[in-house]
């Protein structure tokens, strides 16, 4: 879903509190939709916009204390981020 390593998704999940998937006997990890919500909002800010893992735990940590002073256009910052990175892939295809 992310293109990224299992090692990275488990570093993730000690440097972050709030990725804390459920697992099995085996140790196979159950992610939740919260789960996943919560590495995609550490992807974008780590991997798109460049924070650093402290960086990124001050954002967390701060829209969590003052949710209402993020906007709409922030939530669809990434996405839009992400439909220009698959436009400039498609114009590079059509070429």
């Amino acid at each position: 879903m992310f293109d990224v390593n299992a090692s990275l998704i488990r570093f993730w999940e000690k440097e972050f509190k709030t990725l804390s998937p459920a697992k099995n006997r085996n140790g196979s990890r159950k992610y939740t939709e919260k789960d996943i919500e919560d590495f995609n909002q550490i992807f974008e800010l780590v991997k798109e916009q460049g924070f650093t893992i402290d960086g990124a735990r001050k954002a967390i940590h701060d829209k969590k204390l003052h949710p209402s002073e993020h906007s709409d256009v922030d939530k669809l910052a990434p996405l839009l981020k992400k439909l220009q990175n698959l436009q400039k892939k498609l114009l590079h295809l059509n070429k």
